[in-house]
């Protein structure tokens, strides 16, 4: 009797771990995904550093 109470609560608790960890990690995606969004549609900039190149003459 005592056994089997302990192990429903062991898995109790291990149910509501995962299912935390499964929230957790689909808000982890969908953040992610948020971030790859901004980062594709951000515009690119081309890096100039001097004078664009011109003939030595």
């Amino acid at each position: 009797m005592m056994f089997s109470l302990i192990l429903t609560w062991v898995g109790s608790i291990l149910g509501l771990a995962l299912l935390v960890a499964m929230a957790a990690g689909a808000f982890v995606v969908d953040f992610d995904d948020a971030r790859g969004d901004r980062r594709r549609k951000k515009p690119q900039v081309a890096e100039t550093k001097g004078s664009p190149a011109a003939p030595l003459s």
